[in-house]
């Protein structure tokens, strides 16, 4: 299971600026096991957002966001509300945030950040989106592509001068991840997110807090059979 804990309410508010109508997704999958995501944490985070002066347009549980196949039908009759709304907050792993992002057309900020320990994860449906668990989820200012996974490198602050023609000089295969992330936030027109300092990674926020390696949500996560 996919271990997940929520942004404090205050950083998710101070995130989204002027944007005032929002459309929140949850993912019912690894957050609502982790008990950061699913309905009842939906209806908390609307709560705190609506006293923060924020309209919600709507809210909705998809079984797995890891999934664009699942995204794409259950979305559909919601598209309109969703398309008219400022922004999408998504409460789910990274790899949530990223196929939200990709589906939907629109900048999809992250409620929670991914805490699980041991490198790279995907999905329950494994598709090109891959998460770091950094534990600071920062895919709003990247439009959704983790420049952890997209740039070999993993560079945070724009692309450096060893691509060719769109490539990375480590792979003439892969796509440079930052030539990703300017194309993106282009379609999005949300360029001047590129102006914005993204600090040095904290590799103390990657762990779960202490209490949380006691819980019975980590403990499965640990088991071994």
């Amino acid at each position: 299971m996919i271990l997940t804990e929520q942004k404090p309410i205050e950083e998710i508010i101070e995130n989204f600026g002027k944007e005032k109508k929002i459309f929140i997704v949850g993912c019912g999958g690894c957050p609502e096991g982790a008990e950061t995501g699913g309905i009842k944490e939906i209806n908390k985070i609307k709560e705190g957002l609506e006293k923060a002066g924020k309209k919600i347009t709507g809210t909705m549980s998809i079984d797995f966001l890891c999934q664009k196949a699942l995204i794409r039908s259950r979305v559909r009759p919601r598209m309109e509300t969703i398309e008219k709304s400022d922004a999408v907050l998504v409460l789910s792993c990274g790899l949530g945030v990223q196929a939200s992002t990709e589906v939907l057309n629109k900048i999809c900020y992250p409620a929670l950040n991914t805490k699980t320990f041991g490198g790279r994860i995907t999905g329950m449906w494994h598709g090109s989106e891959r998460c770091d668990t950094c534990g600071d989820c920062l895919l709003e200012y990247t439009g959704g592509i983790c420049p952890y996974t997209a740039c070999p490198k993993q560079l945070l602050n724009g692309a450096c001068a060893g691509q060719s023609n769109g490539k990375c000089e480590t792979d003439p295969d892969r796509d440079c991840g930052w030539e990703l992330i300017y194309k993106r936030l282009k379609k999005l027109g949300r360029l001047e997110n590129l102006y914005r300092f993204i600090e040095p990674r904290n590799y103390s926020k990657m762990l779960p807090k202490e209490e949380d390696r006691k819980s019975k949500h980590w403990a499965l996560d640990e088991e071994v059979i």
